[in-house]
């Protein structure tokens, strides 16, 4: 690889195009380019029949092929609305402005004021008028930048990858189309979007390892935010009865083809609701960002919600199956959840085939571990991955659930759903617990015997105190906003839905 401040042949050959783009009296990087519009739209202006000419029309962008066939020379230009052909003619253009566009390289960003016209084979073009450079390229395109084999130099280089390799950036732009659609659905219930702390003197609101950084003025310890819970909670308190936050959140833990260390999540809280509330609301929320997945293809008002997946298809068509997790269990590991006996058997199967860790196997063994802690254990090894939805797994073992309302009637059970699509978790909801003494009770619980750098090794006072004030009943649900997009886009890899994943430092030299 060439050093940064070492120029290769192609960069030296572009600084002297550079230098003469100067010499005629350009900037080669540009000034402000007024009034321009998207490629797509001066498509649209092209008129039907070759040789005759449309409207006028001014375009930017990124120069992404050139041929010449005698006087002619033809580029073909992006945005990212598409792309389209330019046409130079010789006789239509001055003496400099012919030996501007033979300073142009692939990569070259520039405008372009011509008219819209179908050449005689068809193709949509415009022939040029003026040409106005708005930013020199000093690096060439590569080759060779599509593959497996070039995936980190694809994540690493990212700004390239955007631009050459195919679907890239509409699937990112997607992205933005989805969470505004979440948006909306949340205005148009009436939710506050509000913005909480990143930094915590205590992390909270999940079971995580989290990011410490140091605060060199107090000279205290702060986390980054593992989960967004706990200040959305007390905003409940205070009075706003419908609240919810999309942010970023950090976990410093593992890296694969679903977690990356920061992600994007929404929690949302809703006052005098439950998880029945949860589940009606997440319905919504995903369907209506289908709906805008499909418009964009083109599917207004479609009959049934179906989107891609491989050589597969998800069917978000609602209203989606509710099991209980019970259910889902015996169907789906071979026993029930209360034959303990049977589960513990289970796991010693799903651990032979490598789906659970001997580690827990030998805890397990020792009588160290939760009944209800084996049985989620089998439940992620042996039943997750077969739950295609989507489909709504209610009803949880309450012993994993510690913020959440017990089932009036059963104490075991959790009023919690967990959302599955393609065996992906997408969601997670609770019927929000809100009994100060039973939540200091279940903190206590579940510090014991954890080390300083567990998450929840230190117990959150301030939000005790809050519940003490009175919270009340509610729904609260959490979606991973990136576990989203992978399905709505057909992606497998959480980095094809980041703009920027997390990747090892670049080894230079």
């Amino acid at each position: 690889m060439a050093q940064p401040n070492k120029p290769d042949r192609f960069e030296v050959a572009r600084r002297q195009k550079l230098e003469k783009i100067v010499e005629l009296g350009h900037d080669p990087f540009g000034q402000r380019f007024d009034g321009h519009q998207s490629i797509d739209s001066a498509r649209a202006l092209c008129p039907e029949e070759s040789g005759v000419d449309g409207e006028k029309v001014r375009v930017a962008g990124r120069i992404m092929l050139r041929r010449k066939a005698g006087k002619l020379r033809f580029f073909d230009i992006k945005d990212a609305t598409g792309r389209i052909q330019l046409l130079f003619s010789r006789g239509d253009l001055s003496a400099e402005q012919w030996e501007l566009m033979g300073q142009l390289d692939l990569g070259d960003l520039i405008g372009i004021d011509g008219a819209m016209r179908r050449t005689d084979s068809g193709e949509v073009s415009i022939f040029v008028e003026q040409l106005t450079i708005l930013g020199k390229s000093l690096v060439q395109p590569p080759e060779k930048f599509h593959g497996a084999q070039d995936v980190e130099l694809r994540l690493r280089q990212r700004y390239v990858d955007l631009i050459y390799t195919e679907g890239v950036l509409d699937k990112l732009l997607l992205r933005s189309r989805i969470v505004d659609s979440v948006r909306q659905t949340l205005r148009s219930e009436q939710f506050v979007e509000v913005e909480t702390p990143v930094l915590h003197s205590i992390a909270g609101g999940a079971a995580a390892r989290p990011f410490v950084t140091h605060h060199n003025a107090l000279d205290i310890d702060l986390y980054l935010r593992i989960a967004l819970e706990l200040h959305l909670k007390r905003l409940m308190v205070g009075g706003v009865e419908r609240v919810y936050e999309m942010g970023r959140v950090f976990r410093n833990e593992g890296i694969d083809a679903t977690h990356n260390p920061e992600f994007t999540m929404i929690e949302i809280y809703q006052a005098y609701g439950d998880y029945r509330s949860m589940m009606d609301l997440t319905e919504s929320i995903v369907t209506n960002a289908v709906r805008a997945v499909l418009a964009k293809s083109g599917q207004e008002n479609p009959e049934r919600l179906v989107l891609p997946w491989g050589d597969d298809e998800i069917d978000f068509t609602p209203p989606w199956p509710r099991r209980t997790y019970a259910e889902l269990f015996a169907e789906h590991a071979g026993c029930e959840t209360t034959d303990l006996e049977a589960v513990k058997e289970k796991a010693r199967s799903e651990a032979s085939h490598g789906s659970i860790g001997r580690e827990f196997i030998q805890q397990m063994e020792a009588g160290h571990v939760h009944p209800d802690v084996i049985v989620n254990e089998v439940f992620e090894a042996a039943v997750e991955h077969k739950l295609t939805g989507p489909l709504f797994c209610i009803d949880y073992p309450a012993a994993m659930c510690p913020l959440t309302k017990r089932k009036a009637g059963q104490p075991e059970i959790a009023e919690r759903f967990e959302l599955f699509v393609q065996g992906m978790e997408l969601a997670n909801a609770y019927t929000e617990l809100n009994d100060p003494s039973l939540q200091e009770e279940l903190f206590r619980t579940q510090l014991e015997g954890l080390s300083e750098e567990d998450s929840m090794a230190k117990m959150d006072t301030d939000f005790i105190r809050a519940l003490k004030v009175g919270m009340p009943p509610a729904g609260g649900l959490g979606i991973g906003i990136d576990r989203l997009v992978m399905l709505l886009t057909d992606s497998r890899s959480i980095r094809d839905v980041i703009f920027f994943p997390l990747l090892r430092p670049e080894i230079t030299g």
